[in-house]
């Protein structure tokens, strides 16, 4: 029996592979990428290809959905196999789901690691990262929009906590969530609900581009985030829980948050 490596591509470009995962590559005698659980905004599967000499097949969604990873798990009976996976290569259930499959066959896994915005967002942000409960992705607009984020941030408001909202990606359609439109699902729900979780005075941190040299973090009120230009993708939000007096600096000074957090932090 060969072995998976499931190897973290980090969070932007071909770049964010670490040398311990580009060693995997390079190595390897099948590389399998998928590009669809995150969308790495310059990103070049032919630059990785020139760094690490290996041609890098492409796997769909229904490939390691629907069919398992077969292809993936036949590869790997008889050789080194690795998938590359944007940030870092578990997060995803789908990966998750592979390697346990992988495990009932008898087939050896191991992991390397990548930057991955559940700590991206911790770092831009200045919020202190034992301070964040569940996180939660906000699907792409729709006519009833799910009540699930709205739920998950109420959950975490009784307890203080901030949450991470991801914002949907299909890559395959070329679409990307907006933080002004997952702003605007969110407010959707709350017409609805009318729980007073998620407001136009509520506190909002928005982060675009994470990993990137020229990510975008804004916080301020919802108001004021609905109309603000954050640039290309990705995006993410973060809805604060209570804050300490540190993180509350640090959201004025690296995010450019309202004075006034000072006198509630």
């Amino acid at each position: 029996m060969g072995e998976i490596v499931f190897v973290g591509l980090g969070l932007h470009d071909e770049m964010g592979i670490s040398l311990h995962g580009l060693e995997e590559v390079k190595t390897a005698d099948n590389v399998f990428i998928e590009l669809y659980t995150n969308l790495m905004a310059d990103f070049s599967k032919e630059n990785l290809e020139k760094i690490s000499s290996k041609k890098l097949q492409i796997v769909s969604r229904e490939e390691l959905e629907e069919r398992s990873g077969k292809l993936i798990l036949e590869t790997a009976e008889t050789g080194k196999v690795v998938l590359l996976v944007p940030g870092d290569p578990l997060i995803a259930t789908t990966h998750v789901a592979l390697r346990i499959h992988a495990k009932k066959l008898g087939i050896k896994t191991r992991i390397v690691h990548g930057a991955s915005i559940l700590s991206a967002v911790i770092g831009l942000s200045g919020l202190h990262n034992y301070k964040f409960g569940k996180s939660v992705t906000i699907p792409l607009l729709s006519e009833n929009p799910s009540e699930t984020p709205y739920e998950v941030i109420a959950q975490n408001k009784k307890r203080g906590l901030h949450t991470l909202c991801l914002l949907d990606v299909k890559v395959e359609e070329n679409r990307c969530m907006k933080i002004c439109e997952g702003l605007e699902s969110l407010l959707k729900v709350e017409e609805k609900r009318k729980e007073n979780i998620v407001t136009m005075d509520t506190l909002v941190v928005g982060i675009a581009r994470a990993g990137s040299n020229d990510p975008t973090v804004k916080a301020g009120f919802l108001e004021d985030l609905l109309g603000y230009d954050f640039g290309g993708p990705p995006h993410s939000i973060v809805f604060p829980g209570e804050l300490h007096f540190m993180e509350a600096e640090a959201l004025i000074v690296l995010a450019s948050a309202p004075d006034s957090l000072r006198e509630n932090g």
